[in-house]
Parts: C-alpha cells; structure tokens; sequence
C-alpha cells in the first residue's frame, strides 16, 4: 500500500483538478458526466450572449436565423442529457466516505453517449462559423476549447476522432464558408492559396499537439485517481481488520482468564475424586469438560490467526497434504467432508505459508459450505498446482448464492444464516488472510445448482524477507511447554 506521503500528493493533485470553479458553473467533478452538462450548458448561454450581443452593438449582417437554430440543436440535446442522466441509478463524485468514484468515462454507455455529444457540438460549430465568416472569425479557436474537453471527458482513441474531424471541418470552412465583409475584409478566400494551406496546416498540427497533451495529463491523472481509490480502500480495510484484531485479541484475552479458573477447577475435582468411589459417568463428564476447554483454546487461538493478528510471524515449512490435514482438525461435522485424493508429488509439495491462519481460512469457507448444505449433502474439498499458484477448491451442494448475494458475500457482518449461527466476518476475515498472502478468491455460484470457491496462493519456496527461519514459529510442528496434569492449558500464545 502507498505511504502517507505518496498518498498526500496524490490527493493534491486530485484536489488541484477539482478546485478551479468557472464562474456560473455548477461544480461537479472534472470528468463526470454532470461537468460535461453544465459544460454544454455554460457553452449555449454563451453562444446565445454573443449571439445577442452581435445583433444589438454591431451592424454585421449575420444569418441570424440558421445560427439560433443551432444553438437550439445544442441545448435541445443538452435538456435530453440531463433529464437521462437524472433517470440513471448514479452520481457522479465522491461518496461519502471521501473514496473517489469511478469517473464516467470508464462506464461505456456513458461514454459513447459523450463521445455522441461531442462531435455534434464539432459539428454545431462548424455549422455556425459556416454562417460567419469561417476560419475568420474570431471564434474558431474554440475547436481547441472542444478538443480540449474531449481529451479530458473521453477515452484517448475517441479524443482522436475529435480531432480529426474537427480537421476535417476546418478544411470545410476554409473551403465552403459564407464570408461576412465586416469580418473577412474583402470577403473573397480561395481554399487552395499558400495562405489557407499554411492555416490549416497549423490548424492541424495544433490540433494533434493538444489533442495529444491533453489526452496524456489527463490519463495520468485518472491513473492517480485509480491509485488514490485502491489506497484509500485498502486503508479503509485495514483499519476494520485493525478493529477486527483488537477484538478478537481482547476476547481472546478476556475470555482466557474464566477458561482457565474453569481448567484449574476440573483438575482439582479429578485429583480430588480419584480414590473416592464415584460413578463412571463423573470421569465421563470431566473429561467431556477437559475437551471442550481445549476446543476453546484452538478456536481462540484461531481467532486471532483468522484476524491476521500473528500470520506475518508464523510461516511454516509444510506441504500440501499437512496443510489439509490442518484445515480439516476442529472442522464440525468431518464426516461430511470429501477431500480428493491427490498424488503423491501434489501430497508432498513443499509450501511457505502461515499454516494455521490459512487453514482456518480454508476452514470457514468448509463452515458456510456445511452451513449452506442439507444435513445429508456433502462438501467437498480438492486441490491442485497450476501456474505457480496451490488452487484450493471447496464445493457445496445448497441453494447457491444470488448476484446480490455474491456481491456483498465477503463484507464484514454480512451474513443470511439465521441468528445465532454466525456473525458475518468468516469469508471476510478469510479474503483478508488469502490477498495479504498475494492470492485471490473466486466465486461460482447460482440459484439452486450450489457454489464453488477457489482460493488461489502463489507459491513460495522461501520464507518471506522479514521472516526470521530460525524462530520456533518457523518449524513444521510447534512445541507447547510441558505441564503437569494440575497446570491449566494456556486459551491464547501470545
């Protein structure tokens, strides 16, 4: 993830593109489909100005009728726009949690319609310099103003088609245009003379010069944007994960001290009742209790594996097959699980990864399979090396997963079991674990045909940079320090 400092300047430099208003301008978003509105909107009560302007001060004799025509073509087109873009389900900008969005050049529909709108506003104001006195007129700088918006609003390639036939309708001008004495002088223009080939050869070279810097500055700038919304998420991800931590740590931690008093007291109960005559069912109770108490102590200490809390400081030399064997200790139901058999280079293929958090990770997606699933319905579990990546696969029979479900599966306390059955943070604790790791989680499911997930590791045959090989942690099995059968088994490593 990108420091702070490079995150500030990338804020800056979003911040200096969005804060130059135009006066009488709505602000919006330089990009945004509401810009290039309030763009066309700025540009038709200028046009009517001017318009307004030449016919009340001057005593040019304009073709006044043709010209409004146009500008009532552009706005006509404008209040279309609008009343579409309102119809949309989408707001250009920033949401509320200050992301920045996507900008609408990167949706296609929204894309063509701008395209669309712009070379029929190249093609208005070729119409209207026609009218008046052609490349003459002062006005016909403003193909660079519509170049300009279009290497800003659109995709590069489309940019180009502005250009180009913003160099086709200057050739027209220079060719077909209506010379108005007040304007051109003599009124006479020949498109082949030295004069007119030299005007359009600038024309166009000026054309392409901004086309081409316009168009770059402005998909670096999305390209920072892009990097902007990645960093901002990825921070917003880590301080839920951060949050996440602390409370599982903190259960962990609270939790600990009454397990333990309870481990204390059952120790004492069965030193105490070993020469007493009791029935069976007492030791059968005690040890009942005894075993649950370590269940409690492997899931806090997963808990705190799932959150990422110890997964940069506790990578394993293991192989394929220890690794499903971890995944499949403390999993409910085991007799509902089939686990493909797989070969015997696959069984012992070497990998470095923090054993315990990735099995759990692998684990919670066996949960919500079981979960998901009849109670006679299996799950299965498979694996296979492809690519330089451990592709592990969990595969349910249930019910399958809706888009909208599928889109929100893996957001922290999202969950439709019902209450009392989870929490929401498994899928969400497990992408956490698999993209620190460099992996990634795919997800096939439907309505009634039951879901596929596919987690996908790179493979390491080193340990990390960072990881020290010579930490107990780093070995395939972890030692617990001997006690005696009165000492109270530790809920938590810290």
């Amino acid at each position: 993830m990108a420091s702070i400092n490079s995150s500030s300047s990338i804020d800056d430099a979003v911040t200096s593109r969005d804060a130059i208003p135009l006066p009488l301008i709505l602000p919006a978003r330089i990009g945004t489909s509401t810009w290039l509105l309030h763009l066309r909107s700025f540009a038709v009560a200028g046009q009517l100005l001017t318009i307004l302007a030449a016919a009340t001060l001057t005593s040019i004799p304009l073709r006044y009728g043709p010209l409004l025509a146009l500008v009532a073509l552009t706005a006509f087109t404008n209040l279309i726009y609008g009343v579409w873009l309102h119809s949309l389900p989408h707001a250009s900008g920033d949401n509320p949690d200050g992301i920045v969005e996507e900008s609408d050049a990167e949706h296609p529909l929204m894309h063509q319609v701008a395209q669309g709108l712009m070379l029929l506003d190249l093609a208005t104001l070729t119409g209207m310099l026609h009218f008046s006195s052609g490349v003459d007129n002062p006005f016909s700088f403003f193909y660079f103003v519509n170049l300009a918006v279009g290497g800003v609003m659109i995709r590069p390639r489309a940019a180009w088609s502005m250009t180009g036939l913003a160099i086709v309708g200057y050739t027209f001008l220079l060719l077909f245009s209506e010379p108005v004495q007040a304007i051109s002088g003599d009124g006479v223009r020949h498109g082949s003379d030295i004069r007119s080939i030299g005007l359009l050869l600038a024309f166009a070279a000026c054309a392409i010069v901004v086309t081409y810097f316009v168009t770059r500055t402005s998909g670096e700038l999305q390209e920072r944007e892009r990097q902007l919304r990645h960093t901002q998420l990825a921070r917003a991800k880590d301080q839920r994960l951060e949050g996440l931590t602390t409370l599982a740590a903190g259960a962990a931690h609270e939790l600990a001290t009454p397990l333990s008093t309870i481990d204390v007291i059952v120790r004492e109960m069965s030193r105490h009742l070993e020469d007493c005559d009791k029935p069976k069912t007492v030791d059968t109770d005690l040890k009942l209790i005894d075993g649950q108490l370590e269940m409690c102590r492997q899931i806090l200490n997963r808990m705190r594996s799932a959150a990422g809390d110890s997964m940069a400081h506790r990578w394993n030399k293991t192989t394929v097959g220890e690794l499903i064997d971890c995944t499949l200790e403390g999993i409910r139901d085991p007799h509902r699980v089939d686990v493909a058999d797989g070969s015997e280079s696959l069984e012992n293929h070497p990998l470095w990864l923090p054993q315990e958090a990735v099995a759990q990770a692998i684990r919670n997606l066996i949960h919500n399979g079981l979960d998901a699933s009849e109670s006679q319905e299996r799950v299965n579990l498979s694996s296979k090396i492809e690519a330089g990546h451990l592709i592990l696969s969990v595969i349910d029979q249930g019910d399958g997963m809706s888009e909208e479900v599928l889109g929100r599966a893996a957001d922290p306390f999202f969950t439709t079991k019902e209450p009392g059955r989870g929490i929401g943070l498994g899928l969400f604790l497990t992408q956490n674990v698999v993209s620190q790791l460099g992996g990634t989680i795919h997800f096939r499911s439907s309505k009634g045909q039951g879901t596929e997930v596919d987690v996908s590791l790179p493979l390491q045959r080193t340990p990390p940079l960072d990881h020290d090989s010579n930490s107990p942690d780093s070995k395939n099995t972890e030692t617990l320090p001997p006690r005696s059968s009165h000492q109270p088994k530790p809920f938590f490593r810290s």
